[in-house]
């Protein structure tokens, strides 16, 4: 399905947690009649608790909370929070909680993933950034994690509510929380705020299997001049890597902005089993050394821009719950832009072409074989290995 974009929009890009907590808290407090948040990772740290505290307040001032945190990504992280929010009158759900570490079934894997949160139906946000202190964790390497997040005012919201709304009822039925579910018909007519152009594209397993992944692929085939990719999971399926080096062929500079630490290991070395082929097509890679990079978010043309959950890899593309906000205009996509070639110029390391296909065998080796492994995982999981 293609994004359906919307007229009068005001957009405000958010650079990692900083200025997404502070945001996101400053509209809390000013809730009225309903917060709806949705998260993959709700965190007993200091900025968990921190939202949390802002939350009970607005139950305090009469406000309906709902939250929904995965049962996987908040796994007992989350259950000292939870059990004082329920304690404190907020609607807490927990998506999928039961877990099983030694199944590779689909129905085990589909995780809510995206970020999206609702206020009064007149403020929304929507990016990559889980409820979780902004730091990475390890006390030898105390650096800012970086991602994004966009604060939305206008006609979009409409879509946003029922996103929300839509799973919020699902998932409360499923609990026999039937007093918790929204009544029908009570999203109000959005108000536009702005001149921006933008949709809200999600990923689901019913009726948006790929959509998020053909919005890319539109895009990319069409561009004409510039892509620059900013992704901290990588490792995209036959059809995006054939769509990348076509761009390049046809004269497109198509930039990479990749994970450059080792975070989940397999993944990491699995992907750079991907290097050589989009080097050869001229693809540009650099590898993000500063800190821990969480961001998803892309720029094409200084035009078409997307913040939001969505890695392109099978986790984000296959199997879990995703919603990106994609935006048509200029001036939202050139703030972006800059953001990111900063990141690139004072964080990141380029991929030298003539050195990463002179590296020694031994690490060959290890990127075939780990891509080999995700392969057959993905094909376990019955996940369509041979697309990959």
């Amino acid at each position: 399905m293609k994004p359906q974009f919307i007229n009068g929009n005001s957009l405000q890009l958010l650079t990692n947690g900083a200025a997404y907590f502070l945001a996101l808290e400053q509209a809390i407090n000013t809730a009225q009649h309903v917060v709806f948040l949705e998260t993959y990772i709700f965190a007993d740290d200091e900025t968990g608790r921190r939202m949390a505290a802002a939350l009970t307040r607005a139950v305090k001032r009469g406000v309906t909370v709902r939250v929904l945190v995965d049962g996987f990504g908040s796994n007992k992280i989350f259950d000292a929070i939870h059990r004082q929010l329920l304690i404190d009158k907020v609607q807490v759900l927990i998506y999928h909680p039961k877990i099983s570490p030694f199944t590779l079934r689909r129905n085990r894997l589909r995780r809510l993933h995206r970020k999206l949160v609702m206020i009064d139906y007149r403020l929304g946000f929507v990016g990559g950034i889980n409820i979780i202190d902004d730091m990475n964790s390890s006390p030898e390497d105390p650096s800012i994690r970086y991602d994004y997040a966009v604060r939305i005012e206008g006609r979009l919201l409409a879509m946003l509510a029922k996103e929300n709304e839509r799973l919020w009822n699902r998932i409360a039925l499923l609990n026999f929380k039937l007093e918790w579910r929204t009544r029908p018909h009570s999203i109000p007519e959005a108000v536009p705020s702005g001149k921006q152009r933008a949709a809200l594209v999600v990923r689901d397993n019913l009726r948006h299997r790929s959509d998020i992944e053909d919005a890319y692929l539109e895009a990319i085939n069409r561009a004409q001049e510039e892509i620059i990719i900013v992704n901290a999971y990588f490792f995209p399926g036959k059809h995006f890597r054939r769509a990348l080096r076509r761009a390049a062929g046809r004269g497109v500079r198509v930039i990479l902005l990749l994970q450059g630490r080792t975070e989940y290991v397999l993944l990491h070395y699995a992907s750079h089993a991907l290097y050589g082929a989009f080097l050869n097509a001229g693809v540009e890679i650099y590898d993000y050394r500063k800190s821990f990079m969480h961001a998803k978010v892309a720029v094409i043309d200084r035009r078409w821009s997307t913040v939001g959950s969505s890695n392109i890899d099978p986790f984000s593309l296959l199997l879990a719950r995703e919603a990106n906000a994609i935006i048509d205009d200029s001036q939202f996509a050139e703030e972006l832009r800059i953001s990111l070639c900063q990141h690139i110029q004072d964080g990141a390391l380029k991929v030298d072409q003539d050195s990463w296909h002179s590296q020694p065998l031994w690490r060959r080796i290890i990127n075939w074989s780990a891509y080999g492994v995700a392969r057959l995982l993905l094909g376990l999981a019955g996940l369509g290995g041979k697309s990959y």
